[in-house]
């Protein structure tokens, strides 16, 4: 059975065990992951199901995911909505209410709504950040993945000077390798000439699988956008037939803002994993050396 037929099976099935107390095996005897008291079935899950099953490409996401969570403090702490309200109110993003024709969940970002004098690129970041925790607890978002529409118009030197090299990589990795989603598509639209050089600083450290899925569609988007999202899911600014992206923006704030507690808990716990006590996710330091002596 290969890792696509086993994310079908709901998080309960028997079938999914085995690999579940493998990969926690596994991360328990990871040096790095030695304070680590245990992980949760579902916690586990979204990792697997991100690479398919694949236990040693699942370990290296969750390796990557805790890592910058410990390295990346000024973003990884401060996961509220309300820090942000402001720059959500400008109708910067949305998930849009419905998947698209393969189930993956589709996201928006209007980069001209975020004023570069007003937000600072983390505080954008974080925006990003807020969303995949949100999206990567959805069963089906897990199975099925994201696609995501840059919409570039209205991008000035004022972003591009935001953006250096550092947190190009930093960005790049994050999104790309240390979180549990996968990417199933990059749209970007209205992307002026003068965005390529920022692009250049990006890609390098993209994965060739993620190269290979963004597209480029300049201010001429509306009849290719159609080839890749139907109609019914996109709203009518970018060609299609559903909700306004005004709507949209605004409805996904609200579902954001009361997710305000859950994601100040994911934010403030020890790996992320909320279903674990925090008292119970680390073990105490006399415990560590217990098991060092043990090993």
């Amino acid at each position: 059975m290969n890792g696509a037929q086993l994310s079908e099976f709901p998080d309960d099935s028997e079938l999914l065990g085995p690999y579940v107390s493998g990969l926690r095996r596994r991360a328990l005897l990871a040096g790095e992951l030695s304070a680590v008291g245990t992980f949760s079935e579902g916690f586990l899950l979204k990792f697997l199901r991100a690479r398919d099953f694949d236990e040693e490409l699942s370990l290296k996401l969750l390796l990557n995911y805790q890592r910058w969570r410990r390295e990346s403090p000024e973003i990884s702490t401060c996961l509220s909505p309300s820090s942000v309200i402001g720059l959500l109110n400008t109708t910067y993003h949305a998930v849009l209410p419905q998947r698209d024709h393969t189930g993956s969940r589709v996201l928006i970002y209007r980069i001209g709504q975020w004023n570069p004098k007003d937000w600072t690129a983390f505080q954008v970041f974080r925006v990003s950040l807020i969303t995949s925790e949100i999206i990567s607890t959805e069963p089906e978002t897990q199975r099925r993945g994201l696609k995501v529409i840059f919409d570039l118009q209205g991008w000035s030197l004022g972003h591009a000077l935001q953006v250096n090299p550092s947190l190009a990589r930093k960005i790049s990795s994050v999104l790309a390798d240390s979180f549990p989603l996968k990417v199933r598509g990059i749209h970007l639209v209205n992307e002026p000439l003068f965005f390529r050089p920022v692009f250049a600083m990006i890609r390098p450290f993209l994965p060739d699988k993620i190269k290979q899925r963004i597209h480029m569609h300049g201010a001429d988007f509306h009849d290719t956008l159609n080839d890749f999202f139907s109609p019914p899911v996109l709203p009518p600014e970018y060609g299609g037939e559903g909700p306004s992206i005004e709507g949209a923006c605004q409805e996904w704030t609200n579902q954001l803002l009361q997710s305000e507690t859950l994601l100040q808990q994911i934010a403030t716990h020890p790996t992320g994993d909320i279903t674990i006590n925090p008292e119970e996710a680390l073990i105490s330091e006399e415990r560590e050396t217990e098991q060092l002596l043990e090993g």
